[in-house]
């Protein structure tokens, strides 16, 4: 198993795609890390959350629904914007396998310009039927959920 990585500088209420297809589906990932900081740290107040979805969404927003099948990944981040109060990360993430692309969203409270994303994903390796398996959820999610 080997560890691919992401980063980006997101604005704020955007997401990014990740291409992750690969013509077989034998290669499946898994989230082993997810961080987020804004792209001025320290300067302005800042909330923010990150998320990571198994389908591209319509609209970007601070909700975060636990139910939702297709949600793979929470980064939340706080930062003061002063040197007496530490900056805080809250991060939680499903050991879900997928083999299709993803998608990272960030949202800001406060009107940040931007928010940087570091995504790490360890690659798994799939026989037919776990492939088969991990496209049909996929196909299934993105055919039920809005």
């Amino acid at each position: 198993m080997s560890i691919k990585t992401f980063r980006g500088l997101l604005n704020d209420g955007s997401q990014t795609r990740i291409r992750l297809k690969h013509i077989d589906g034998k290669t499946g990932y898994r989230i082993k890390k997810l961080q987020a900081i804004d792209d001025e740290p320290g300067e302005v107040e800042v909330e923010m959350v990150v998320k990571i979805y198994s389908i591209e969404q319509t609209a970007v927003d601070n909700t975060v629904n636990f139910s939702d099948p297709t949600l793979l990944g929470v980064a939340v981040y706080a930062n003061q914007g002063n040197q007496s109060v530490v900056s805080s990360e809250q991060v939680i993430f499903d050991t879900t396998i997928f083999n299709q692309d993803i998608f990272v969203t960030a949202f800001s409270w406060e009107g940040s310009p931007g928010c940087n994303y570091y995504l790490e994903l360890e690659t798994i390796s799939l026989d037919d039927v776990e492939a088969t398996a991990v496209i049909l959820k996929n196909f299934r999610n993105t055919n039920t959920v809005a």
